[in-house]
Formats: structure tokens, sequence, C-alpha cells
């Protein structure tokens, strides 16, 4: 999973949306109260989302608590503060030249770190003022390499998606159903206590320690 050069996240949000109206058929609802089967939530390309985490956002707000912790242990310049939020991210979020420098002239303008040269480098180094702000928003900044880090993507992405295939199997069933006129109230009544007896054997498999 990547990330922008404002930290916002790339994949796209599988937003499980109510459409109101009439379905396909003339029906209004499903049997279980929701939208029609086979409605919009259910197309084919939103069930990958189904399995797609939301990284954090980190605005360019933001981003200058993630410099502030790339230069509080040692002075950087600027392409190894990217490097350093890189690295701790592993490999989530690299923020651009045309992010990090603003910032970095931000903070020189706030006080919170100061600059010297290094190898005709202009080098950063954190001050008590910036390490105060640091501090200050200390969580932030270790909730967003939390999050940006703990992706099942990086080793899980194909049982996810076969996972993904019988979703699809699942509500193919439901339409098919829907279309012949046997999806009736009794039969949907029915198919939800089987889910729902299902979905807590897995939610009790899943959260198994």
């Amino acid at each position: 999973m990547m990330f922008d050069d404002d930290g916002r996240w790339f994949a796209g949000a599988g937003r499980m949306r109510g459409h109101g109206g009439r379905g396909r058929g003339g029906h209004r609802g499903g049997p279980f109260g929701g939208p029609p089967f086979g409605g919009p939530p259910w197309r084919e390309r939103g069930m990958r989302e189904l399995f797609e985490e939301r990284p954090p956002r980190a605005d360019r707000g933001a981003v200058r608590y993630l410099v502030l912790d790339a230069v509080s242990e040692t002075p950087r310049h600027g392409y190894e503060i990217m490097a350093a939020i890189e690295a701790k991210s592993r490999g989530a979020y690299r923020p651009s030249p045309g992010v990090v420098y603003p910032t970095l002239q931000l903070l020189e303008e706030l006080g919170h770190v100061r600059v010297t040269e290094r190898d005709d480098k202009r080098v950063y180094a954190i001050t008590a003022a910036g390490t105060r702000e640091l501090e200050d928003h200390r969580a932030e900044v270790a909730g967003f390499y939390e999050q940006s880090t703990d992706s099942v993507w990086d080793d899980r992405a194909d049982e996810l998606f076969e996972l993904g295939h019988l979703v699809r199997r699942l509500v193919r069933a439901f339409r098919r159903s829907a279309r012949r006129g046997r999806l009736t109230r009794e039969t949907g009544a029915k198919a939800r206590a089987i889910l729902d007896e299902a979905i807590s054997k897995l939610e009790a498999l899943l959260d198994e320690r």
C-alpha cells in the first residue's frame, strides 16, 4: 500500500453505501432491509475493496511532525529525512522534495529546527521548541507509522483475494435466487441466520491468539 506526497492513501476506499429507489426488476430494497442484491454495492469491482486497509492520512500539517521525528535523534539533510520516513514506514510513504522542503522552511521559521551546513548541504536539527512540539504530537506520529506498517497486503494479498472470490460466489448465489424469484422473506431470514452463525464462528477463529 502506498501513499501520495501528502500521505494520502492511493487505494479506493470500499464504502458499502445503501442505495435508495427501486432495484432491478422493480423491487424496492432487499429481503434484509438493505439495497437489492445485484445493486451497486455488490459489483465485482467492489469485492477487492472489501479487503483493502485504510492507511492513515497525513496532510501537509501532519507531515511536519514526521519531519520533526526524523531529525529528533540526529541532524539530517532533506533527502536523509525522506529516506528516514520511508524506512520507518517500511516503504509505505516517502514524502517528495516538494513536500519536505517547504515543511522544513516552515519549521525553521517557527523555530522548531535549526540549520547548519555540512558538505555543502543544509542540515536540520531539532530545537527545544521543536522537541516540545513533537512530544505534543507523539501519538499522531506513532499512530501513523503503526497503521502504515501494519498492512495485511504485504504478505497476505493472495489469500485475501481468494476470500474475495468466495464472497463473490455468495453474492452470485443470492443474485441468481433473486432473479428466479426464490429469494423470499422466509428464505432471506434463513440465509441470514446461517450467515450470522458462520460469521460468529469466523470471528471466534480469527480472534484466537
